[in-house]
């Protein structure tokens, strides 16, 4: 079963709040808002408003960044959250990209695997405090000592975790210990510290499920792939549609509208997508945003 989830940013209250009750009525699974500090809303307080309008839609930030939240105070929104909502939070959490961001908390931005590093620790801590433990880690990329979530308690015996990357070891970690991998298939970030390069050829597509698996390998279910798509458009002439976006990202237009991160083409078309992206790929799960909206009513697959 193919499911969607919608990542929106609240403008106004009363837009959001229809928003997040149609995105129900609709059948999206999970509503889904970002956490760039300082560049759109709070993602927690977003979404605790949302949970107040809705009943049976998940709830959760694509994704936290690991680089500068803390985990007690992560754990917290996560709970309190999972409290206000009934026992819908998620927790979403990446590696961070954006340079401005940790200047902003008077942080300088590490490099790759310094990001990977305490990206890994904090999804270690917080699992470990919505679970009920106690965490003490003293390390280079993260310090707490003895930190507890006494309360809130989530309402769930266990919050769901996606962790959203295209990097190598976070892959492979995903696979091992996430509830959901979220394929970004974005590669270096470029200056202007938002922009990215892409990894959408079939071939690095390959390479990045291979992490997963080996990650996973170990566990008796592996975690279910949810990819997020940049380009969402129905239309006749997928071939015209797409050959702006080929050639601007680098890629050959077969190529982009082979990669999951793509969904270009007539209704019939892009449910064949679907398909094939499940079958090769194993991916059932999709992310998109409010643009595209109405296009995934019209796929039937909500």
């Amino acid at each position: 079963m193919t499911t969607f989830a919608l990542q929106a940013q609240p403008v106004d209250a009363a837009s959001w709040l229809d928003l997040a009750r149609r995105a129900e009525d609709a059948g999206f699974d999970t509503l889904q808002a970002a956490d760039h500090p300082g560049a759109c809303a709070a993602p927690y307080v977003a979404l605790a408003a949302a949970a107040a309008v809705t009943s049976r839609i998940t709830l959760g930030a694509y994704v936290a960044n690991a680089g500068i939240r803390e985990p007690l105070l992560l754990a917290a929104d996560v709970a309190t959250l999972d409290v206000v909502s009934g026992g819908r939070a998620r927790v979403g959490l990446g590696a961070g990209h954006t340079p401005a961001e940790w200047l902003a908390v008077g942080r300088e931005r590490p490099d790759v695997p310094g990001r990977v590093e305490r990206c890994i620790a904090v999804a270690d801590a917080v699992r470990a405090l919505l679970d009920g433990g106690t965490v003490t880690v003293h390390t280079p990329h993260l310090d707490a000592h003895e930190a507890r979530l006494d309360k809130p308690r989530p309402v769930q015996e266990r919050v769901p975790l996606l962790l959203g990357t295209a990097n190598t070891r976070l892959l492979r970690w995903a696979g091992a210990h996430a509830d959901i991998v979220g394929l970004s298939g974005l590669g270096r970030t470029l200056p202007d510290g938002h922009s990215h390069t892409v990894r959408w050829r079939p071939d690095q597509v390959d390479a990045q499920i291979e992490q997963v698996h080996a990650g996973a390998a170990g566990r008796q279910t592996p975690p279910p792939l949810e990819a997020l798509v940049q380009i969402m458009e129905i239309t006749d002439d997928a071939e015209s549609v797409a050959a702006p976006h080929a050639a601007e990202i680098g890629v050959s237009v077969s190529d982009l509208l082979a990669a999951p991160f793509v969904l270009i083409g007539t209704v019939e078309e892009i449910r064949a997508s679907i398909e094939r992206h499940e079958k090769r790929w194993g991916i059932t799960r999709y992310a998109v945003r409010t643009p595209a909206f109405e296009a995934v009513q019209a796929l039937g697959l909500l």
